[in-house]
């Protein structure tokens, strides 16, 4: 976590971080969006969602929350990071899983999108519309989050016996799914996979379970051979002409838990490739987690830019 420093590491830090910004990040961030004569669907706390008709437009913004509430000033070039890190994941599994892209990176925006070129390009996705399924669907590899807090009391995850003596951030023996419920605010909460099945039906929440382990067990496999370790991570899934397509956003640092696998050691919390610094940073603050959130010092947004593109450049091997 970060701790308070003196005068001359704090002046180190700003220095450190202004170079960052000006030398290698351009230093403007998308965070409101709206593109006249396209009708927005919806806003969240990242991402716009445009209706294109038969299709949707996709586009993360620089947004960036922590506990639950957007700060009022983002990270640049976040949403980049986040469209080109899924774009990459559902490359990887398409020969497995059908998801619901459109487009691909580098695709010429279509004319009536021209016009928001400076805006969309990089960030934006076009997919089909499918119909989301009402339950998040994750899975996890390793004991952290909520999970970790449940372990403590039950030796439990979401119902799942596990067994005794694990550590926080201990590898289970095996990734399991626990769903979670979809909250319009505040958080998910987690749910029995029978629970699940109430939900979406039994045929469905089994299809996704099996389908969430293939595509994290793939990706945990993968990012290992890079350095780095998925923990758990979240997936979205729709129905199209009944078929269940992987939708949204595919292991990003904003869904899932990436850590720095020379840096792991069970037994403690772990450094990651998130928003850690900017929730890290405001545990330091008299902030009472209600909105307004306040302004990110720039150390923390650079430090948190850096995370993200070093997240993107090991996956994929090339700079963004």
């Amino acid at each position: 976590m970060l701790r308070p420093v003196g005068e001359a590491r704090k002046f180190a830090l700003a220095r450190d971080a202004a170079e960052f910004i000006f030398n290698r990040v351009p230093n403007d961030t998308v965070l409101n969006l709206d593109l006249p004569g396209v009708r927005k669907l919806r806003s969240g706390k990242v991402r716009d969602i445009f209706d294109l008709g038969d299709q949707l437009l996709f586009v993360a913004s620089d947004r960036i929350s922590a506990f639950d509430v957007i700060m009022p000033n983002g990270i640049p070039r976040k949403g980049e990071v986040l469209t080109q890190i899924s774009y990459f994941w559902f490359a990887q599994t398409e020969s497995f899983q059908p998801n619901h892209l459109l487009s691909r990176p580098g695709d010429r925006l279509p004319a009536n999108l021209q016009p928001f070129a400076s805006q969309l390009t990089g960030r934006s996705m076009i997919v089909k519309k499918a119909k989301p399924l009402a339950i998040e669907c994750v899975v996890r590899g390793y004991l952290a989050g909520s999970g970790w807090k449940e372990y403590q009391k039950s030796q439990t995850v979401c119902g799942i016996k596990l067994p005794p003596g694990l550590k926080e951030s201990s590898e289970l023996p095996e990734p399991i799914f626990t769903p979670a419920t979809k909250a319009e605010t505040g958080h998910d909460e987690n749910i029995s996979f029978a629970e699940a099945a109430k939900i979406v039906g039994a045929a469905t929440a089994e299809e996704a379970r099996e389908k969430s382990l293939r595509i994290y067990n793939h990706a945990r496999d993968y990012a290992r051979k890079r350095g780095i370790i998925i923990a758990d991570t979240k997936f979205e899934f729709g129905f199209l002409g009944g078929t269940l397509l992987l939708i949204d956003e595919v292991l990003t640092p904003d869904s899932s838990r990436f850590w720095p696998a020379d840096q792991y050691a069970a037994g403690r919390g772990q450094p990651s490739f998130d928003k850690q610094f900017v929730r890290d940073y405001l545990e330091t603050l008299d902030w009472d987690k209600n909105p307004p959130g306040p302004v990110l010092p720039p150390d923390v947004v650079a430090r948190t830019t850096a995370k993200y593109l070093d997240a993107y450049q090991r996956l994929t091997g090339k700079p963004l």
